[in-house]
This record gives C-alpha cells, sequence and structure tokens, in this order.
C-alpha cells in the first residue's frame, strides 16, 4: 500500500470497527432491557387486568414473539430511522426524543464552550511550567475534583450557589432563554457540576500529553537553541502533541454520556437522559432502548472522531 494511502486505511479500519462495535452494544442494550423485572403488559394494564386480557395485550404488541426475532426486527427499524412507538404514551419515539435531545446538546455544548478552553488553558500552562506551585495547585485541584462523584459535586453547588448564597435556581427546567442573565440561571448548575469533572479529567490528560512531548529530543534541542518555554511548549511541543490531546478532549467529552444522566436527575432538566429515567420506572421497552442508543452512539462517535484526529495528525502517517 502507498504510504500516502496509509491514514485512510486506518480511518476506514477505525470506521469498521465502531459500525461493529455499534452492532454488539445494539445487541447488548436490546436484551439487557429485556431482563428489566416486571411484565410490560401488566404494567400497562394494572393489577386489576385479567391472565387474558395480559396475554391478549401481549400479543398485540408482539412481546410473545422470540426475543432474536424481536431483536431484527427492532435493528432493522433503528437502521432506517424508525425508533418505534412508545407503549406508554403510544407516540412515536422519534417525537418523544427530538425536543430533549435538543435540550441535551444545548446542555452538552454549553458546557463544552466553558470546559475545554479553561482545560486545555491549565492543562498547557502546567506543563509548561511543570513543578512550579502553579502546577502544582492545578495537580491537587484536579486531583481533589476527580475523587468526588459526580452526584456529591451537584448536591455542593445546590447547598452553596441555591441553599446558603441564594444566587442561583436549585432547579433547571431549560426554558426558552431570552437574555444572558436568564441563561445564566438555566444552566449555570448543570453546567458547573458537569464542567468540574469534565475539566479535571482533560486538564490531567493534556498535562500528561504535552510533557511526554517535551521530552522528545527535538523539544529539547530546539531550547538548547535558544528557543524559549513558551515557544518551546507552543511552537514545537503542541502542534506534535495534537493527537494525544484530541483523545484527551474527546475522553473527557464522553463523560458527559454517563454523567449527564445524573446532573439531569438531580437538577430535573428536561434531556434524554431525564427521559430515560423516566422511561424505566414505567417500563417503556422502545423508549429505553433508543436513549441507550443514543448515548451508544455519542460516545463512540467521539472516541472514533478522537481516533481519526490523532491518525491525521500524527506526521509519521502523513509522510
Amino acid at each position: 500500500m502507498p504510504a500516502s494511502l496509509t491514514p485512510y486505511f486506518l480511518i476506514a479500519q477505525r470506521l469498521g470497527v465502531a459500525l461493529i462495535t455499534l452492532v454488539i452494544v445494539s445487541f447488548a442494550v436490546f436484551f439487557a432491557t429485556e431482563l428489566l423485572p416486571g411484565d410490560v403488559a401488566e404494567i400497562l394494564l394494572g393489577q386489576a387486568a385479567t391472565p387474558e386480557a395480559v396475554a391478549g395485550l401481549r400479543e398485540a404488541m408482539g412481546l410473545n414473539q422470540p426475543g432474536i426475532y424481536r431483536f431484527l426486527h427492532w435493528f432493522v427499524g433503528l437502521a432506517s430511522g424508525d425508533l418505534g412507538t412508545s407503549y406508554v404514551n403510544n407516540m412515536p419515539v422519534a417525537d418523544l426524543i427530538s425536543g430533549r435531545l435538543a435540550n441535551s446538546l444545548k446542555l452538552a455544548g454549553v458546557t463544552t464552550l466553558f470546559a475545554v478552553p479553561i482545560a486545555l488553558s491549565l492543562g498547557i500552562g502546567a506543563a509548561m511550567w511543570r513543578g512550579s506551585i502553579f502546577d502544582r495547585l492545578v495537580s491537587v485541584l484536579t486531583i481533589s475534583v476527580i475523587s468526588v462523584p459526580e452526584f456529591m459535586v451537584a448536591t455542593l453547588a445546590v447547598l452553596i450557589f441555591a441553599v446558603w448564597l441564594g444566587w442561583l435556581p436549585a432547579l433547571s427546567y431549560g426554558a426558552d432563554v431570552g437574555s444572558w442573565s436568564a441563561m445564566l440561571k438555566a444552566y449555570a448548575m448543570p453546567v458547573i457540576t458537569l464542567g468540574f469533572v469534565v475539566s479535571a479529567q482533560m486538564i490531567r490528560m493534556t498535562r500528561a500529553a504535552v510533557i511526554e512531548t517535551i521530552n522528545t529530543p527535538y523539544v529539547e534541542m530546539a531550547l538548547l537553541k535558544g528557543a524559549s518555554r513558551s515557544r518551546m511548549v507552543l511552537r514545537h511541543a503542541l502542534p506534535n502533541a495534537l493527537g494525544p490531546i484530541a483523545n484527551a478532549v474527546a475522553l473527557s467529552l464522553s463523560y458527559l454520556v454517563g454523567g449527564v444522566i445524573i446532573v439531569e436527575t438531580i437538577f430535573n432538566y428536561p434531556g434524554v437522559a431525564k427521559l430515560m429515567v423516566d422511561a424505566v420506572s414505567t417500563r417503556d421497552l422502545p423508549l429505553i432502548q433508543s436513549c441507550a442508543m443514543i448515548f451508544c452512539i455519542s460516545y463512540l462517535s467521539l472516541i472514533t472522531l478522537a481516533d481519526m484526529i490523532a491518525i491525521l495528525a500524527n506526521p509519521r502517517l502523513r509522510h
């Protein structure tokens, strides 16, 4: 294979692995939701339902068919964009998710705009002045935040900003915001919670990636030739650390997929995660499966994108 085609072959390989992983994950999601306790038909009809009525509803919903047949039917619909119909609301799942997905994307976008610049600046700065008081302070703060789970960060944020200071509301309803102050009140608490946890991981991984690049011979040679520390890092080390930094950002942002479930539940934020939690309580299987697949696709997309950036940023593969 010509050397110029190597990056594209590796990218195609990563995409193929992501598609295979998605199929395996969809199989696991479908049958994991099938193991949830409780009979959907009995929950929908109530405890007073007769066995005949329950059996009739199960047959009408197709729940008495073999599991592998129902999985194939669901997977084909998922691949074609048909997410099915909600058992509880009797509405297309896509209609239920569309509005909630927009709210979750807004929360993730605001968190990214808040967390990524701060985390990259602190991570690069800590690597640039490695061993200084600034580096030690950043390391202590990041380890402290990583050691605290997100629900504890959310609880502390509510106690400090909502209960003690009274600056922000304890709940975030994600209403339409017409001004910066309204937007701050709507998104401040969830963004603070998610931003703290995401930034801590990103800072540590960015610092490690930049330090590893600084220790390479060509960067040390630039320092011996009289380059300043800032020029050495920003001009020589940082461009070659782009791949690892992209992985650090993607891995940290992928935490939003899981962390947002807890945050949306605590702050009553109307997103996909909150919708999924409500669906679990009613055993609405099509809605649970669709929400879970959205999280899985988001995670795989971020990781695959990070791999592609790392491949394209690697000079040994470009030349």
